[in-house]
């Protein structure tokens, strides 16, 4: 930081060791100037990394000397300064940390505070402000603080707000407010943080681009590698003709694929999803194909069930749940379906027969205890137990 023997190598010295002799000019390791000890933060927004690497100054000098209400317009003064050594002039901002270039880097592209960044490593700048601060993303990562600075080497500029915060013996980079798509990387020092939006727009788009590269090596081997890519794609609405390619190599690839009630029931999610009345016609075809496949297990028919019956296919449900019991007669969950879809269709001398058949064959005391609640309902008329 400026004028701060805890934050900036001293000029002196720093002149004295440009101008050393060849006889030391191969510099050795010993502990960091000011005590300011390196620090490095790392968080990914999905298959987006996220790094910085910087020198992490405390409130307290080396010295002792508290510091508190001190930090923000002195020892960090406001706006651009004249550091009286180097080539940024009149013009450098601050490093963001102590010592050497404090660095962010970016796996892909992201936006910030809604503008474009490119993939890479850059320095991490700042001209800070009593309301607001210019956070500057510089593209040379490699020089000591911000000593040749030059505002011609900016990738990106943006101005943030800064906020009052809870105290920070240490300068820290934190990730908050994280999300499947975003974050927020905040400077925090003293009692005082600078928040910065980093979002990742593109993300389902990198997660495809990541499985088709995947694809290509080992998963591409396996069945279960196909059929859960084409299940992303299905799941993201996304890319159509490749989930339904993807799907049909997870039932059929030469030495790979494997038909099974998993392989199957994606193939009919992928045809039915072309929505075409020829993709439609494909899709119910290969779903019944799926449900009588020796592979499909009594949980795998309820589940189905289930999930007709939370989408509203009240008839499609209870042909599935018929037909579970037709294949798995008297196992557990079957007349739980079949409780449940009989409810959802009115039907409550069924429900309630198929509910006390389920009772028998609970498992446990909190499914017996759940059957004895809806059977008391059943009893009264009320249908309402989806």
């Amino acid at each position: 930081m400026h004028r701060s023997r805890s934050v900036w190598i001293p000029v002196a010295c720093f002149a004295a060791l440009l101008s050393s002799s060849a006889a030391y000019a191969q510099f050795v390791k010993t502990s960091p100037s000011g005590d300011n000890q390196k620090s490095s933060v790392r968080q990914a927004i999905g298959p987006v990394e996220i790094g910085v690497d910087y020198s992490s100054p405390n409130v307290h000098a080396p010295d002792g000397t508290d510091r508190r209400g001190k930090i923000w317009g002195e020892l960090v003064p406001w706006g651009l300064v004249n550091l009286n050594f180097g080539t940024c002039g009149e013009h450098c901002p601050w490093r963001g940390g102590a010592n050497e270039n404090t660095t962010i880097r970016f796996s892909h592209a992201v936006d910030v505070e809604g503008q474009r960044l490119a993939a890479g490593t850059y320095g991490l700048h700042f001209i800070p402000g009593k309301d607001e601060w210019v956070v500057i993303f510089s593209t040379d990562s490699t020089s000591w603080g911000s000593y040749a600075y030059d505002a011609k080497e900016d990738a990106l500029r943006v101005t943030v707000k800064p906020a009052k915060s809870a105290f920070k013996e240490w300068l820290t980079y934190e990730f908050t407010d994280r999300g499947a798509d975003r974050a927020t990387l905040a400077l925090q020092w003293e009692e005082l943080e600078v928040p910065i939006r980093i979002a990742v727009p593109d993300i389902t788009e990198l997660y495809v681009e990541g499985l088709r590269q995947q694809l290509r090596n080992e998963p591409g081997f396996v069945w279960e590698g196909w059929n859960q890519a084409a299940d992303y794609l299905l799941t993201n609405k996304v890319h159509a003709d490749e989930a339904l390619l993807w799907a049909q190599n997870a039932v059929a690839l030469p030495g790979i694929g494997v038909e099974n009630f998993q392989t199957l029931s994606t193939l009919a999610r992928a045809q039915e999803n072309l929505g075409t009345p020829a993709g439609a016609a494909e899709g119910a075809a290969t779903r019944a194909k799926a449900l009588r496949h020796p592979t499909a297990t009594v949980i795998d028919l309820h589940q189905y069930g289930r999930q007709l019956l939370r989408g509203g296919d009240t008839a499609g449900a209870i042909q599935v749940f018929e037909l579970n019991a037709k294949r798995f007669p008297n196992q557990w969950p079957v007349n739980v379906g079949l409780m449940r879809a009989y409810a959802a269709a009115g039907k409550n001398k069924e429900a309630l027969k198929a509910a006390r058949a389920a009772l028998t064959q609970a498992p446990d005391d909190l499914n017996r205890d759940n059957l004895e609640s809806l059977i008391a309902k059943l009893e009264k008329g009320d249908n309402a137990i989806n």
